[in-house]
């Protein structure tokens, strides 16, 4: 009798433990599933919130390039995004728009169309970097090359602008006339090709400084 009392108190000790892990193993999949529930929300919430912060980014790359695009090329046409997916990341297209016809941006005014655009979206961008791993500097090699002259000052002005407004400096490289410059630059450099007994090199020389607009003192 004593052994089979003893082996009727392990039993019943096993089947208690059994109980208690098959308790505590209930509440976990309670709490997971409460927890994928919560999850299941947030995510829809992020989802709405991302879509939002997306549809405001949208909104101002339309706003903000359009009229870079019609302060410098004097033209009725504005900026158009498309919003899409591919591999499951976000995408987005760009058009122009003139009177309600949809254009190339590859084809626009020469060219001169994504000049522009390039420019406005590598300002949209530096304003976004940040401060501690990216220095306030930013070059523009030939950003105007299929603008017209008498256009490139209305860049150069919106270039500068926006530098000052950011705290940015910015180095332009062009092949247009340096007079094209005078009124919005701080500072010209020419490089010219040179030979001499040394061989080839090039020398660089600097315009004299342009006198500052009154709004810039302060």
């Amino acid at each position: 009798m004593a052994a089979a009392r003893t082996l009727f108190d392990k039993l019943q000790g096993r089947r208690e433990a059994i109980g208690r892990t098959r308790d505590a193993r209930d509440g976990s999949r309670q709490t997971l599933a409460e927890y994928l529930a919560v999850a299941n929300e947030v995510k829809l919430a992020l989802d709405a919130f991302g879509e939002q912060l997306f549809g405001e980014l949208v909104d101002a790359l339309q706003s903000q390039l359009t009229r870079a695009l019609q302060d410098v090329l004097d033209q009725p046409i504005e900026l158009k995004v498309e919003r899409g997916q591919r591999g499951g990341a976000a995408t987005l297209s760009f058009y122009v728009e003139r009177g309600g016809q949809r254009e190339d941006i590859m084809k626009g005014q020469g060219g001169s169309v994504v000049n522009v655009l390039s420019v406005g979206l590598r300002l949209l961008a530096l304003s976004a970097v940040d401060e501690k791993q990216h220095r306030k500097f930013l070059i523009l090699d030939e950003q105007d090359c299929w603008l017209r002259p008498d256009l490139v000052p209305r860049l150069t002005q919106i270039v500068r602008e926006a530098g000052q407004r950011m705290g940015f400096q910015v180095l332009m490289i062009s092949h247009h006339d340096p007079a094209m410059f005078e009124k919005y630059a701080d500072r010209i450099y020419r490089c010219r090709p040179r030979q001499d007994a040394n061989g080839a090199y090039v020398a660089v020389e600097q315009s004299p400084a342009m006198p500052m607009d009154a709004s810039d003192v302060g």
